[in-house]
């Protein structure tokens, strides 16, 4: 482990501020992040002041003014080689990943990838911020859109993904002319070092500094600085529910904007029709992929009845042969859960799950090892058990049933999260049903795959309490600019919008 921190520049006690250069000396607590696989500390990182945190910002101003003026294909080329140092050091980044959230080798690689890919995508966004010409009603004048750099921004991640998600926003803030602020959580602030570390090599390559800044902190502090922060006009916050209304409400007091990606409890419908082998896949790796703690997890599985009772046993077949242990093994497919807490607020939503008649058909035992290791959890349920419509962050899969397509889509609706949901079905009507206006009300919908998986190329987000934000690929983009509408006449004349007549009385003439 000490030599994976050293290849990656972390050595000793670790700075968790970096305003481009390290401060030497943060004035906040000093955490531990844990190894959720056995319970053990990694590492102690110095957590940020409140000056630390105003250095930060004060930096992220000052270099905005030259950032934003640089060419944004050239802020693209340093982009590019920063995916590059991504790639050089993927495997070390991956296990530094799997050490501090539990998710497994391939899916710490996974995240890394990410990274990489979406720095591809905003190379070639950056030459690509395209406004729009419009026709002008008056003539001889010109009519367009164009778009600049909005100002410093401030990032807020989550554990599960500690790095994945900082990418897609820093990634296309950046090539958009942004500079920003990154407070990573504190359970994974060890691999936010190690991305800042290489962030650093890169840019000063370029002699760039102040464009990427780190603040770690030791609880939700700094993010409540940054949400009433004037002088970051988006914040864009990945977590709970409960964390982002909070974030929401600061912000818009102040009138700032907000990009949420919050909670999902996400649904998957599987139709008479659906080829259940390929949904036996599909369901496993949503429901218990990443331990259950995605926000694209899947939480609710609504079966139609006739074909309940082979999928359900093929399911729990599928269940009690998970390989479950150290996520660093070959062939382990579930790892641990982030802590203690998160284990308990799962043995509490089963136990209430029993309480209002859910039935667990496997597993939702703690394993009795080092770490914070349970068995994903298969629960009987209906749709009106109260528990089934909150989100645990845990590996439980609610199974309900139904009789046709119109009530599996209102019961699939009936939750307040809105990120990720599927149906798998072979009939098109059924698949362009869920896909239509009157169907999923979801930001994600899918057809004959799972709810987790999301491409880099789409924009990622989803509606209801999940926020309404988008990150990612598509036009995801225009959340870190501000729009211009820009009219310029070039003819002799000054005609008025809407044919308004606005003139002067002529003067009598002078004897």
């Amino acid at each position: 482990m000490k030599r994976l921190l050293n290849r990656l520049g972390i050595t000793g006690t670790n700075s968790g501020v970096c305003c481009g250069d390290w401060v030497a000396n943060p004035g906040g607590d000093t955490i531990t992040p844990v190894n959720p696989a056995n319970g053990e500390s990694i590492a102690g990182v110095v957590t940020a002041s409140r000056d630390d945190y105003d250095r930060c910002v004060a930096r992220a101003q000052h270099s905005f003014a030259g950032w934003r003026m640089m060419p944004p294909p050239q802020r693209g080329e340093i982009i590019r080689q920063l995916g590059q140092a991504f790639r050089e050091h993927k495997r070390d980044l991956g296990r530094l990943v799997t050490r501090e959230t539990g998710k497994i080798l391939a899916e710490g690689e996974g995240e890394v990838q990410e990274m990489i890919d979406i720095c591809d995508f905003a190379t070639g966004l950056s030459r690509q911020l395209y406004g729009l010409t419009i026709a002008s009603e008056r003539p001889r004048h010109r009519l367009f859109e164009q778009w600049h750099p909005l100002g410093p921004i401030g990032i807020i991640t989550a554990f599960n993904f500690p790095v994945a998600v900082w990418a897609w926003n820093a990634a296309l803030a950046a090539v958009c002319g942004d500079t920003m602020i990154w407070k990573p959580s504190p359970t994974t602030p060890l691999t936010a070092i190690a991305v800042q570390h290489l962030v650093n090599r890169v840019t000063a390559e370029h002699e760039v500094e102040g464009v990427f800044n780190l603040c770690v902190g030791a609880d939700a502090e700094v993010g409540r600085w940054m949400a009433e922060d004037r002088r970051l006009p988006l914040i864009s916050a990945t977590g709970s529910c409960a964390m982002g209304r909070s974030v929401a409400q600061t912000v818009g007091a102040r009138l700032g904007r907000s990009l949420l990606e919050l909670g999902g409890n996400n649904g998957l419908i599987v139709t008479a029709s659906a080829d259940l082998d390929l949904a036996v896949r599909a369901i496993l790796f949503a429901a218990v992929g990443t331990a259950g703690q995605r926000c694209t997890t899947l939480r609710r599985l609504i079966v139609h009845e006739s074909i309940a009772a082979p999928l359900i046993d093929r399911l729990v077949a599928a269940y009690r042969s998970i390989p479950i242990g150290d996520p660093l093994e070959t062939g382990i497919l579930v790892g641990p859960l982030i802590n203690e807490a998160a284990v308990q607020k799962m043995m509490d939503a089963l136990d209430i799950a029993r309480q209002q008649g859910g039935e667990i058909l496997c597993g939702g035992e703690r394993i009795e090892r080092a770490g914070y290791f349970v068995q994903p959890a298969l629960v009987r349920a209906h749709n009106n058990m109260s528990i089934v419509s909150a989100e645990t962050f845990a590996p439980i899969l609610y199974v309900m049933t139904y009789r046709d397509l119109d009530e599996a889509i209102t019961m699939h609706n009936q939750v307040d999260q809105g990120l990720s949901s599927a149906i798998f079905t072979d009939r098109v009507r059924e698949a362009e049903q869920f896909l239509s206006a009157a169907g999923s009300d979801c930001g994600i919908t899918n057809v004959n795959i799972g709810t987790s998986g999301a491409e880099i190329g789409g924009a990622f987000g989803g509606e209801k309490d999940t926020g309404g934000g988008r990150e990612s690929g598509s036009d995801a983009w225009k959340s870190y600019m501000r729009r211009q509408t820009c009219t310029i006449n070039f003819g002799t004349d000054l005609p008025l919008a809407q044919g308004v007549e606005f003139r002067l009385p002529e003067s009598p003439p002078r004897n």
